[in-house]
């Protein structure tokens, strides 16, 4: 075997992995407080909001922290007002509308703002370079660097130019070592060197397993009589069974735009479950399909998030480094919200860290972080609706969303909640039963006018990768996949994923009469996946950067 020439190394006193909202947070407020530190953002995308995928409506208190002054900042992508809150129980083709009254304040989006968080992030990446901080996009971190100690040393950036099967091309080009005193996790939901993390160090042993959800998102141009720019409107119940949890968005921007969105929870039990064509059966819903009505689709993408909340956050500081933002868990489910929280935990990261580097340390574990995020703003958001999916996962959407109604009532005017603190139980992986114990479903076709099929819809998401590289989704046992996978739960994989990456194809030649097709090209780095195999057989791990998804102003 030919030995491979050795990285170059670039030191920094931070190195973040992710510009998300949380990672770039965290690279602002080191500069604003130090200006002389060296920080470093590595971004897998090819360029910086490229893989980001949000609703999203947006509660400036993270940026109000942050930025005091963003308001004034003609630049700032973030100028929709919400002007009207929805709220819905759709049962059947019947659609139920809750008065605003009855829901808990925190649920009310007054005050708050529409925006494309992708262009936000852009905004926050453009004042984090004129902080002095250096942003490389295009580069994933692949591996995580340890001193001898095991202290983290910070990452290591994929080789580029590796062939399928692992022969160097003639482009090959070894990644980079880039080294820190302090390296910042910030890759969103289910990062896959965050979960390495999370296990080395044993992070989680003191928490809930971490929940997920899917998030399918389309961004529509509709007619000028269908816009109502500023218009907030959720729903839950249909098409979703009341066994199954999940529930949908719809955002008006500005200039005739608006954002529609379902969210399916993945502790869902029924493998022929499919959340793609499950949002595609919601837009025929009488209440939402006239706004589509002579409009055109324009964009397309999914993504997991975190739903585990409060008791799921695992430990955050451990030896040389930290998680923030959605790989840390810091999602408001009943809010739909997750970036208010992610500048904040940013933020907070950012100051620990501060004081760490001020007082000489380096390397260790940066004490305090780990409190100073329960005690702050943050924290206080999550325990509010800390008991909302655990009620819900119990006792079904009807009852466990009132009950979880009930519980942040009582949280917001009396501090406490009767029902303590729920455990959330199984992860999502374990949550799938046999198919045998259910009834495959009859999802209608796609119309191509308000409803499509997946293929159409990765094509709108501009996802692509080097089609000569390793495969990013390694699958360990190959004959555990078709006896378990595909024999006793009928091949879920090729329904839960939104982007048609995995197939069961007959084969006559191939054992069984069927063989697992994995189309890597169709990734949209989801990875629900990773989250959902019943058997964790999948590991979602970063392709060669630069790949995937080209979100533009999702």
């Amino acid at each position: 075997m030919t030995e491979l020439p050795p990285r170059e190394s670039m030191d920094f006193d931070v190195v973040i992995v992710g510009a998300g909202p949380a990672g770039l947070a965290s690279a602002i407020r080191l500069k604003q407080e130090n200006a002389e530190i060296s920080v470093l953002v590595v971004e897998k995308g090819a360029e910086v909001g490229a893989h980001i995928l949000s609703g999203a409506v947006i509660d400036p208190s993270g940026l109000n922290r942050l930025i005091p002054d963003w308001e004034s900042d003609h630049t700032a992508p973030i100028k929709q007002k919400v002007t009207d809150d929805r709220f819905y129980w759709l049962v059947g083709m019947r659609a139920i509308r809750l008065p605003n009254f009855l829901l808990p304040p925190l649920m009310g989006n007054h005050g708050n703002y529409i925006v494309s968080l992708g262009n936000v992030t852009r905004w926050l990446a453009q004042r984090a370079e004129a902080l002095g901080v250096e942003i490389y996009p295009g580069f994933a971190a692949a591996e995580i660097l340890y001193h001898e100690n095991g202290s983290v040393a910070g990452v290591a950036t994929g080789d580029m130019g590796v062939a399928k099967h692992g022969e160097h091309r003639s482009d090959f080009t070894r990644g980079m070592e880039l080294r820190a005193k302090y390296t910042v996790f910030a890759e969103g939901a289910r990062g896959s060197l965050t979960k390495q993390l999370i296990a080395k160090f044993r992070l989680d042993e003191n928490s809930d397993p971490q929940k997920f959800g899917l998030g399918l998102k389309e961004l529509w141009q509709v007619t000028p009589e269908q816009s109502k720019p500023g218009l907030v409107q959720h729903t839950f119940g249909w098409p979703l069974d009341n066994n199954t949890g999940g529930g949908s968005f719809l955002y008006h921007l500005p200039d005739n735009e608006v954002a529609v969105g379902f969210v399916v929870h993945l502790n869902y039990e029924n493998p022929y479950i499919a959340p793609f064509e499950e949002f595609q059966r919601f837009k025929t819903h009488p209440l939402v399909k006239k706004t589509f009505e002579g409009g055109k689709r324009i964009a397309y993408g999914a993504r997991a998030i975190t739903e585990g909340g409060y008791q799921s956050v695992p430990k955050l500081a451990f030896p040389g480094g930290l998680l923030v933002g959605c790989a840390a868990g810091f999602m408001n489910v009943p809010r739909i919200k997750g970036s208010h929280n992610a500048i904040l935990s940013g933020t907070i990261a950012a100051e620990c860290m501060n004081a760490a580097l001020q007082g000489g340390r380096a390397n260790d574990t940066v004490s305090g972080y780990d409190d100073a995020w329960r005690d702050s703003a943050l924290g206080h958001d999550l325990f509010k609706v800390r008991n909302a999916k655990p009620l819900w996962s119990r006792f079904g959407t009807a009852i466990g969303i009132a009950l979880g109604g009930f519980d942040m009532w009582m949280n917001t005017l009396f501090g406490f909640s009767p029902f303590g603190t729920l455990s959330h139980g199984k992860a999502d992986a374990d949550t799938l039963k046999p198919a045998a114990q259910f009834t495959p479903i009859a999802y209608p076709k796609p119309d191509g006018k308000l409803t499509f099929d997946r293929l159409t819809s990765v094509f709108l998401s501009n996802t692509n990768h080097e089609e000569d590289q390793p495969t990013h989704l390694v699958v360990r046992d190959i004959a555990l996949q078709q006896q378990s996978e595909y024999e006793v739960f009928g091949g879920p994989s090729a329904r839960y994923c939104p982007a048609g990456v995995y197939e069961w194809v007959e084969d006559a030649t191939a054992p069984g009469g069927v063989r697992y097709q994995i189309n890597a090209q169709n990734c949209v780095h989801c990875k629900t996946c990773d989250v959902k195999d019943p058997n964790r057989n999948i590991t979602w791990v970063a392709p060669e950067g630069g790949g995937g998804p080209g979100y533009g102003a999702m």
